[in-house]
């Protein structure tokens, strides 16, 4: 496309962002690096209307990177809990620890030094870069390859290398000199309220007079991904093993979705399985022993994740005497509502919040 469309479509994009994009949230115009960080961590795989609740708690809680570093990691991971994707939390400790310590708590000022921090990539380093110190770093997000895509009516895949490497290329042509701040908030904003992935409002769109994919009536078309996403099916069967009213929780440490969460004592099988059927498994049998009663049993708990759909139930028995798997304890109600567990166990919390608040005994 011209030079003269490319002008067009900066201008007029910073035209709209100075006029009539009332797009307000709390780290908008933020310029203290560490907050912005944390903004664009949580926002990852995230929501706007989500994450902005989990970002005021943080930054009520941690205001600057020292406390974040010096605190508990179980109580980040309490407050994180619910957000999901906790490598995200996990790269957050470890980056903010890194910069406390060895940086004496002075977030790096040049791009490729907050492109090494951990967690941290090539869109996520030139949010910080344009946005606290307004260097000239474009960000190239889902919302900005789709504004880009419709108005160049580009149909190379966005997941593919090439295109990668396409959209990245003309996203710094795009970028306003001296401004690459407000730019790269202007596009964000732009595709996610003006040129949204459904429904997208063409008709009230300041790029619409020179929009290739609307001349070519292909916008509902573009952008193009090449990759179909498989996703697996797995069965949680959480034990909720009761003794003298303490349960058997531990750490989730494999290399897995929710490390460094806790849980019960869980079985995966690759089916559905009543609690009587359950029972009758070795590993069950072994835990919790001869005279296990039957407690409670739960409603079908559902989770869904990016690749994979998780699924079960939550069993509840009470024992006298059984063996402790390794890297299990014994924790009291109390004690289990203060620990970070994952959405599908907090989930269950819910279903039967009167008796982990001690307000009914079965």
């Amino acid at each position: 496309m011209s030079s003269a469309a490319k002008f067009f479509f900066t201008e007029s994009l910073l035209k709209w962002d100075a006029g009539e994009n009332k797009r307000e949230m709390p780290w908008k115009r933020e310029k203290d690096p560490y907050k912005i960080w944390l903004s664009e961590i949580i926002l990852q795989q995230t929501r706007v209307v989500q994450g902005w609740a989990y970002y005021n708690r943080f930054i009520q809680q941690y205001p600057d990177i020292k406390k974040l570093a010096a605190a508990p990691e179980n109580d980040i991971f309490k407050l994180w809990e619910g957000l999901g994707y906790y490598t995200r939390c996990r790269n957050l400790i470890a980056t903010a620890k890194y910069i406390a310590t060895e940086l004496n708590g002075i977030f790096p000022t040049d791009y490729f030094d907050i492109l090494q921090l951990k967690g941290i990539g090539a869109y996520t380093a030139a949010a910080i870069a344009s946005f606290a110190y307004n260097l000239p770093y474009a960000v190239v997000d889902g919302n900005v390859m789709r504004v880009l895509a419709r108005y160049f009516a580009i149909e190379t895949p966005i997941d593919s290398n090439e295109g990668k490497k396409e959209f990245s290329s003309l996203a710094r042509q795009l970028l306003k000199e001296g401004l690459a701040g407000k730019y790269n908030q202007a596009i964000m904003d732009f595709g996610a309220t003006i040129c949204k992935p459904q429904q997208p409002l063409c008709l009230q769109c300041p790029l619409a007079k020179k929009c290739a994919a609307l001349r070519l009536q292909v916008v509902n078309n573009l952008p193009v991904k090449s990759k179909k996403l498989l996703k697996k099916n797995r069965w949680f069967y959480y034990l909720l093993i009761e003794k003298n009213n303490d349960f058997l929780v531990r750490i989730r440490n494999e290399k897995d979705i929710w490390q460094q969460l806790h849980e019960f004592v869980l079985i995966e099988n690759d089916k559905v399985l009543t609690p009587e059927e359950l029972v009758e498994l070795p590993a069950v049998k072994k835990m919790i022993g001869k005279n296990a009663v039957l407690q409670h049993v739960s409603v079908k708990h559902k989770q869904q994740l990016t690749h994979q759909t998780i699924q079960g139930f939550f069993i509840h028995y009470k024992i006298k005497n059984a063996e402790v798997p390794e890297g299990y304890q014994f924790e009291n109600k109390a004690a289990i509502l203060q620990l970070a567990f994952p959405r599908f166990i907090t989930g269950y919390f819910d279903e039967r919040k009167a008796f982990f608040e001690g307000k009914q005994q079965i």
